[in-house]
Formats: C-alpha cells, sequence, structure tokens
C-alpha cells in the first residue's frame, strides 16, 4: 500500500496494466528528486478526453514522456466552466489536507478542498463583481471565507462571504465523549465540534496569519500570487451562533440583542452591529443609526430618526405594530431606503416552528 505523508496507509488508484496504458498516452508526469522524493501526476479521464476532442492543442512530451498541452484560444467565445481542471493547485491533498494541517497543526478535518481550487471556482463567477456576496451553506473547515479573502487581496475588493456550518462531532468522537461522560451542550464535547475545533480556528488563523496557540503561520501561499501566510488578511469577521430565547425574555423586552445581528445582516452586514441601543442610564433609546442602517424604537420620536438619518444608510427598521404609522414614516424617508417594520414583540418576526432563533455575535 502506499504511505501518506502523516504515515497511514492509502490505496493504488490503477493497477499496472492500467498505469502502462496512461504511460504510453502521456498521461502521467513525475516529478521531484531522489533527495526530495518523487510525485506522480496523472491526468484524469475528462481531461484527456478534451484533448482528444482538440479542445487542448498538444505541443510536445517532456523528458518523461508526458503530453505537454496549450490551451485553445477561446477569448472570442463565451466559455462555461468545465467540471474537471487540469491545474496542479487545485490538489486537495497539498492544498486542502496539508494547508489545513499547516493552519490547524494536529487538527483532522475529512477532505477539505483545495483552496485554490475554491478561489478559482468563485473568480471565474465573482472576478468582476468586487462587493458581490459568496454564501455557503455548508462551510466546512471554511475554505470558501478563505478563498474570498484572498480575492479581496487580489484586487481591493469589499466581497462578503457568508458561512453556514454546524458544531457536530464525528461519530468516532462522540462515542469516546459519551464514554467519558460528556454529552452535546458540554463545554468539553463542543470544542470539538466543526465549527468550533474547525471552522472557526481556521477562519480566525488565515485572517490574522497566526495559529490557536498564537504562533505566526509557516509557508506562503503559492498561486497567482506568492505573500508570507503570517501576513493574514485585512477583513472583518463576526461570528454568530443560533439558539433559542427564552419567551419570557421577549415579552419583558430583554432579547433585542438576539437579534441584532440578523438586522446587522439584512441591511448587509456592513459597519458595527446595533444590539442593545441603550442609553447611559440604561434605558432603551428612542431610535439609533450606524452609517449604514438605523432602528427607530419609539414611533413617536420618528422626526428625530428621519433628521439622523446618515446620508450612507441603505435600511431603516421601524419597531410599531401600526401599519398607519408605518407608512406614515416610511413616507417621510427617502424612497432609496429600505424600510422595514418590525412588530412591538419584534421577535415573531423571526419566528420559526414555535421557536426563536436568536444570532449572538462574537466579533473577531
Amino acid at each position: 500500500m502506499p504511505i501518506r505523508q502523516d504515515g497511514s496507509e492509502g490505496n493504488w488508484q490503477a493497477q499496472p496494466s492500467t498505469l502502462r496504458k496512461r504511460l504510453e498516452q502521456g498521461r502521467v508526469r513525475i516529478t521531484g528528486s531522489p533527495t526530495r522524493g518523487y510525485t506522480v501526476s496523472v491526468l484524469k479521464e475528462g481531461e484527456f478526453t478534451k484533448i482528444l476532442r482538440g479542445e487542448f492543442r498538444v505541443t510536445g512530451r517532456r523528458q518523461d514522456e508526458s503530453l505537454i498541452v496549450a490551451d485553445t484560444d477561446t477569448s472570442h467565445v463565451m466559455v462555461m466552466p468545465s467540471t474537471q481542471w487540469r491545474v496542479s493547485g487545485h490538489d486537495s491533498t497539498q492544498y486542502g489536507s496539508r494547508m489545513l494541517n499547516g493552519l490547524l497543526p494536529g487538527r483532522k478535518f475529512p477532505f477539505p478542498k483545495s483552496l485554490y481550487a475554491v478561489e478559482d471556482a468563485l473568480r471565474f463567477f465573482v472576478s468582476d463583481k468586487p462587493t458581490a456576496t459568496i454564501v455557503d451553506f455548508f462551510g466546512g473547515s471554511g475554505t470558501t471565507a478563505h478563498a474570498v479573502a484572498r480575492l479581496n487581496r487580489q484586487d481591493g475588493g469589499h466581497r462578503q462571504s457568508i458561512v453556514v456550518t454546524n458544531n457536530a462531532v464525528s461519530p468516532d468522537e462522540d462515542k469516546g465523549l459519551r464514554e467519558q461522560g460528556h454529552r452535546p451542550g458540554d463545554a468539553a464535547y463542543e470544542a470539538l465540534g466543526t465549527f468550533e475545533h474547525i471552522t472557526r480556528p481556521r477562519i480566525t488563523g488565515a485572517i490574522t496569519g497566526m495559529t490557536p496557540e498564537g504562533e505566526p503561520l509557516k509557508g506562503e501561499y503559492r498561486f497567482t500570487d506568492e505573500f508570507p501566510m503570517a501576513d493574514g488578511f485585512e477583513e472583518n469577521v463576526e461570528f454568530m451562533e443560533l439558539t433559542y430565547l427564552d419567551p419570557d425574555d421577549i415579552e419583558l423586552d430583554l432579547a433585542f440583542a438576539g437579534i441584532g445581528p440578523l438586522l446587522w445582516m439584512r441591511a448587509g452586514a456592513a459597519g458595527p452591529v446595533l444590539d442593545e441601543c441603550l442609553d447611559s442610564a440604561g434605558r432603551r433609546k428612542a431610535y439609533a443609526w450606524t452609517e449604514q442602517y438605523g432602528i427607530l424604537f419609539n414611533a413617536d420620536r420618528w422626526r428625530g430618526f428621519v433628521e439622523k438619518l446618515p446620508a450612507t444608510a441603505t435600511t431603516a427598521f421601524v419597531v410599531t405594530d401600526s401599519q398607519a404609522t408605518f407608512a406614515g414614516i416610511a413616507s417621510d424617508l427617502p424612497g432609496h431606503l429600505d424600510v422595514v417594520r418590525l412588530y412591538a414583540n419584534y421577535l415573531t418576526t423571526f419566528r420559526i416552528n414555535e421557536g426563536l432563533l436568536r444570532a449572538t455575535p462574537d466579533a473577531l
């Protein structure tokens, strides 16, 4: 059996007769040296088919008899991305598993994608959209957020990524933790979940350039641009946890901070989050604004709310049970503003299956 870099056993991908045939076809490339070791790369079936169809032109062979291929000029036609790309940076072992191990030494995650493969996939669609929002509902190790940060650095973009993941542990970890007396919700149990153990520290490490132990990241990014991983990125990150709120707190108006981040996201996820909105005496303010959005809590104070409207704001939330009051206030706000009504028992807006979602922010 072949031995992986971490010492575990791998699997052969082809039997000898198949490998000999691929060698004759020029689909096998050997790189490396006796001192550093050798790497054998095999051109996949789909990519070889493209060569046979003439999508890529063969210009010669290397010393190891592998094909040298040039791209066909397609600059004059609209091209859809293929499902298989022949780019060495897309190797999920080198730029997925091994890169993640560098970011999170000693931590394991099954089959992380190559950072550069995700970067290229996103680039194909958002290279000309510097303010795009990319949503990944199966965030895993956080590769998407990492790739978006790289794209922004390359062209000065302000793209946003929203990554969603759970905090589940693997079946083996679940069994071991339960045998030790730990259950879901326990600190020791949750610490090994996907989000806490992998996603959060991976994104944090990529942005700050530091490992979870506080050491500068080793190595460099080697793709479209090269720079030390320890440089990190000029990005802002907000971590949020979806939980359920106590109905009694909602009735007593003690839970607004739970939906503050949701309103922030609804308004474009830019700038600071309006959470408790309390004055120096600990009382709820009549209204509050950031440069991006505002919230009117006391409809009787609408004039001040309208007068304080920042020129950069895009969204206004008005808390009222009266449709007539809401319509009147909305008519006095600029037409370009997205005006959203919230009920006085405002969390009713977010009721799902008799439960109420809360987003608790933890800024980086």
